[in-house]
């Protein structure tokens, strides 16, 4: 299995809870993301997503987990993709709600790990279903040969509902795992959106997110209001893009 980037090991002092879902790799992933933070398996993470993958490459997970106080962070990962980890999202000023599409090499548990601010794990996922090589295929802009043309371009829609807005951010990026002969590990690896001098929500990402991330957020904003996509790729690519917040048709 490849790294997972941007985690430190470190020794557990308490014991995990058994998994429910019999994964071989989940004491594993539990040591390296958790450390010696309490864990629980948690239904009030609710975690959509299709019971089979029709489309290994294009897989759509949405995570809410707005029944649980104080969210501090976010993380999806599939245990058994060489690359585990897709997102981590620190929600700070939005709603601890996201969406997005990754990535699924074989059959494997695809899960959510939301940390709240007393230091503790809330899990909850389920089996996927999925053929081979999600992750080790290359992706279709690389084929079509014209991913240059269009890389790090931004398109974002923002409808207001209430005193939220729905946000989806579409970023053109091959996202390349390196596990592609000759072809070198590139993605987009932080995101932040921004209202103004005010950060709503920060993500780290991995190559196991889809080709062309496409991502949901739930914003505090009004009608009129301008977002503010940043973010950076690997290879130190600056992306941006703005959104003026609609009101709901």
């Amino acid at each position: 299995m490849l790294a997972i980037f941007m985690f430190a090991p470190v020794a557990m002092a308490a014991a995990l809870p058994a998994d429910p879902l019999g994964s071989p790799m989940w004491a594993d992933h539990a040591r390296v993301l958790f450390a010696d933070a309490p864990v629980e398996f948690d239904r009030r993470v609710v975690v959509d997503m299709p019971m089979l993958a029709e489309n290994q490459r294009v897989f759509p997970v949405a995570i809410d987990a707005s029944a649980l106080p104080d969210v501090k962070r976010i993380v999806l990962l599939a245990d058994l993709n060489p690359i585990p980890v897709a997102i981590d999202y620190a929600p700070t000023g939005a709603a601890p709600v996201v969406s997005v599409r990754i990535k699924l090499d074989q059959r494997t548990p695809v899960r959510a790990a939301v940390l709240t601010g007393d230091g503790r794990w809330h899990i909850n996922g389920a089996w996927i279903d999925a053929a081979g090589g999600g992750c080790s295929a290359p992706p279709v802009s690389r084929v079509k040969g014209d991913w240059a043309e269009h890389l790090g371009e931004v398109r974002a829609r923002a409808v207001l509902v209430g005193a939220e807005a729905r946000l989806r951010v579409a970023i053109r990026h091959p996202m390349d795992t390196g596990l592609v002969g000759n072809t070198p590990l590139y993605h987009v690896e932080e995101l932040s959106v921004w209202r103004g001098e005010t950060r709503l929500g920060s993500m780290k990402l991995w190559a196991s997110v889809a080709e062309d991330p496409a991502i949901g957020l739930i914003l505090p904003a009004a009608a009129g209001d301008t977002l503010t996509i940043r973010g950076r790729d690997t290879n130190g690519r600056e992306i941006e893009g703005r959104v003026a917040v609609q009101a709901a048709p």
